[in-house]
């Protein structure tokens, strides 16, 4: 199996939104999402899947040195195999890439957040970091729509952590600021133990609100020259804002369920914004 095509089977199998949008992009710069993608699903894995965080660790220390050898040409993953080759196409930064790996351990190092000033920190090595990575594969002709994608990333982040509530109390992972849980009245153990209330529903439609916020913060930044070079961001957007919708229209059970959409649909919603341009 070669480098890339590895990196298709590990982005495929991931069943993300993000893979719909891929498709619609040129084999280069769809080959170079791919394997970016792929890094960032070996390295979360490395946190989700391993039982003891002391390997975790080793694990990731690994990665940041496997990160540095490929910058100076030498790498031996699949995964920097093939993404170096786009590294200076794209002008993909180390100290990005490197970025990510510090947000994984993070989930090792805590998991609450006192506010949403620490969230955001949070966020932005998980995933604003990947949206200016993306978006610099995407086509980026001015630093401004580096602005967009990284609060796009932002949008996106917030997004997961709502419709994962349940699933990663289920781990012990707490990503709503502590704060807000105070605000609403809502305790961990309340989110521990899936106890679902109006004060929750209070709650994830304020959490849901910012969501939205973030999404039109983010395209009001997008200028119009690299509208049409950025639609893959536009498209996971699209899918995302209606997983939001779906968690409003749910009555906010996020709990004891994870709310997605079927492959069809996403396929639907990233070719009718394609289409749109």
């Amino acid at each position: 199996m070669s480098p890339d095509d590895y990196c298709q089977q590990k982005t495929a199998q991931s069943g993300s939104s993000f893979y719909y949008s891929f498709l619609f992009l040129t084999p280069e710069r769809r080959r170079a999402i791919t394997a970016l993608y792929a890094f960032c699903r070996e390295v979360d894995d490395t946190v989700d899947d391993c039982t003891d965080e002391s390997v975790a660790r080793i694990k990731l220390e690994w990665w940041r040195k496997e990160i540095a050898g490929m910058y100076e040409g030498r790498q031996s993953h699949p995964v920097t195999q093939a993404l170096q080759p786009h590294l200076a196409v794209y002008d993909l930064k180390q100290e990005h890439v490197q970025a990510i790996i510090d947000g994984m351990e993070m989930d090792l190092n805590q998991t609450r957040y006192l506010d949403y000033a620490a969230l955001t920190r949070y966020c932005w090595h998980v995933a604003s970091v990947v949206g200016i990575l993306s978006a610099s594969i995407f086509g980026v002709t001015t630093p401004q729509t580096l602005q967009y994608a990284e609060k796009l990333g932002h949008a996106f982040q917030l997004t997961n952590i709502i419709r994962d509530v349940g699933e990663d109390a289920r781990k012990g992972r707490i990503y709503l600021p502590v704060n807000e849980l105070q605000q609403f009245g809502v305790t961990a153990a309340d989110l521990l133990n899936a106890r679902h209330s109006e004060k929750f529903e209070q709650l994830m439609a304020f959490q849901v609100a910012r969501a939205q916020q973030a999404y039109d913060d983010a395209f009001a930044l997008l200028p119009k020259q690299d509208r049409r070079a950025q639609r893959p961001g536009l498209m996971m957007a699209a899918i995302y804002r209606t997983v939001l919708d779906e968690v409003q229209a749910d009555g906010y059970h996020v709990l004891t369920q994870r709310i997605s959409l079927t492959p069809i649909r996403k396929l639907w919603l990233a070719w009718k914004t394609y289409v749109r341009g």
